[in-house]
């Protein structure tokens, strides 16, 4: 399947951020962004709605509580919610806190990275807010 072109900035961000890590290549199955650590392990699903707004998945260990308290954010669907996942959506016109998502990013990747891979690998630096248009 051919990759789907981001519309939203923020999606944009979170899709950047996620490419930082070492080993990640996205994959395209149903449609969507999936971020996977050496084509294997999946850490992001990222993807878009007809309406504008857009969506991502994280597995987050530790954090999933605090995650769950995020408007817009839900245990993802599947199952994959029981093992803490956690799906944020938000609207066209939402001001989502993407230097949290993109923290929680990193919780997500280091939950499936090898434990070697992850080690050797410091955490990106947090993103400079865009400025309001």
């Amino acid at each position: 399947m051919s990759a789907p072109k981001l519309k939203h900035a923020l999606a944009k961000d979170m899709r950047k951020a996620a490419l930082v890590y070492p080993e990640t290549v996205e994959d395209f199955p149903w449609g969507h962004s999936a971020f996977k650590i050496a084509g294997k392990k999946v850490f992001l699903f990222l993807g878009e709605d007809e309406e504008g707004g857009w969506a991502c998945s994280m597995k987050l260990p530790f954090r999933n509580e605090e995650a769950l308290k995020i408007k817009g954010a839900a245990p993802t669907e599947y199952g994959l919610g029981r093992a803490g996942w956690v799906t944020f959506r938000f609207t066209a016109k939402a001001k989502p806190p993407v230097a949290k998502l993109i923290d929680y990013l990193d919780e997500s990747w280091r939950a499936v990275a090898p434990k070697k891979l992850s080690g050797a690998f410091a955490p990106p630096a947090a993103p400079k807010r865009r400025k309001a248009v």
